[in-house]
């Protein structure tokens, strides 16, 4: 097993490495520059650039941002006085995986429910009913259904905070808003691969023998089931936690994903790419304690001579 972490940590190094160049030098192709407004001077604008050194080549640049990253310095804001990408980062991380894992954590157990239904239930119409609004939920997205919350519950209603303060309330729609898509999505995978372990023939030997319901379910098919579900569920988690960025914005919650927006909106590059190195190390080290998950819960599953 440490074989196998020493070598996807060291992938994970290189694709970091891909990641780093490829946003640093579509960062710097963006039109414009971080400091032009419309009452800055060419001279006044020059100065600012030389200041932070983005009147040196492209190359030399990426040299020193790079220099700077091994130091664990991310660099500061070119639209912030004062203000790192690590100050913003230590500041709005919490906020955004606070609302990632609480949605997680909803669709990782209204999804299983909702799946071991469709996959128990006699009733066909109930399943009809399952199976239909899993397909219509997984085809609206977030940001979609997060409009229409706040119109609704919001401004209609009126029963639910339009603006995050980060009181209970106004978690429900963010939270409702990142959860809906996952909810359908792991219900789906919990249906096909729960019906596929109760056809198997283990299940069938334990049934003959004559344990009991409960049992069957929990010990031999939901352990055999979810593992599926533990595959994606490191991914999942990545994209809970870095797929907000449009929900955040429009919710107004000072996580990263509205810093992000910002950043992109103001051509601020440390910013993104500070925040886009964080976040892929997110789901780098997601999907490998996915990975690790899947070999404590399945021991068939040899890490080692796995590619």
């Amino acid at each position: 097993m440490i074989k196998y972490i020493v070598k996807r940590l060291a992938m994970g190094v290189v694709t970091m490495f891909f990641l780093i160049t490829i946003t640093f030098w579509l960062t710097r192709l963006m039109p414009g520059s971080p400091f032009a407004t419309d009452n800055i001077s060419p001279s006044v604008l020059a100065t600012l650039e030389a200041n932070y050194g983005l009147d040196k080549p492209i190359d030399q640049q990426f040299v020193i941002y790079l220099q700077s990253l091994l130091q664990g310095n991310l660099g500061v804001s070119y639209t912030r006085t004062g203000v790192t990408v690590n100050d913003l980062i230590a500041q709005g991380f919490p906020v955004t995986l606070k609302l990632g894992l609480i949605s997680f954590a909803i669709a990782l157990v209204i999804g299983t429910v909702i799946g071991i239904w469709m996959s128990t239930t006699k009733s066909s119409a109930v399943k009809g009913w399952l199976i239909t609004g899993s397909t219509l939920f997984i085809s609206i997205p977030g940001f979609v259904l997060a409009i229409v919350l706040l119109m609704v519950f919001g401004q209609g209603l009126k029963v639910l905070p339009v603006l995050f303060d980060g009181s209970f309330l106004s978690y429900i729609m963010p939270v409702l808003a990142l959860a809906v898509y996952p909810i359908a999505q792991i219900s789906r995978l919990v249906h096909a691969s729960y019906t596929e372990a109760m056809n198997q023939d283990y299940v069938v030997m334990a049934r003959a023998k004559g344990l009991g319901k409960r049992r069957i379910q929990f010990l031999h098919i939901l352990k055999n089931a979810m593992l599926p579900l533990i595959t994606v569920c490191g991914p999942m988690v990545a994209f809970q936690i870095t797929g907000s960025f449009v929900v955040e914005s429009i919710f107004t919650i000072p996580g990263i994903g509205e810093e992000f927006v910002n950043s992109v909106n103001s051509r601020d590059y440390t910013v993104i790419m500070g925040l886009t190195i964080f976040l892929g190390g997110v789901i780098i080290i997601a999907n490998l304690i996915s990975d690790l998950a899947c070999a404590l819960v399945d021991p068939r599953i040899k890490l080692d001579k796995a590619s």
